[in-house]
């Protein structure tokens, strides 16, 4: 596997092992109060854990049609999404 695809799957991995804790937490939430609220939020972070299930595997088995110029915008794509993500994940856990 190539550095770079190895980078950006990393990258998909570390967001996707925060998504499901916030899966998890919103569906403490949910059983808890029974409000509509937690269900949409499962539902985004349940749609954003396929994305970065995709993505993790176009890396991987497409990474020969990658030119090495497009790199740093999709890592660029990937490390913001990470920063939300935790960022969201710590409100959440407030």
């Amino acid at each position: 596997m190539e550095p770079n695809s190895l980078i950006l799957s990393i990258v998909s991995v570390v967001n996707m092992i925060i998504l499901g804790v916030l899966i998890r937490i919103f569906a403490k939430i949910y059983v808890k109060t029974k409000a509509e609220l937690p269900l949409g939020m499962i539902v985004v972070t349940s749609m954003l854990f396929l994305h970065n299930i995709i993505g993790a595997m176009e890396y991987i088995t497409m990474e020969a049609y990658f030119v090495p110029e497009i790199f740093p915008y999709l890592l660029g794509v990937g490390i913001a999404e990470l920063i939300g993500l935790a960022i969201f994940l710590k409100i959440s856990l407030e």
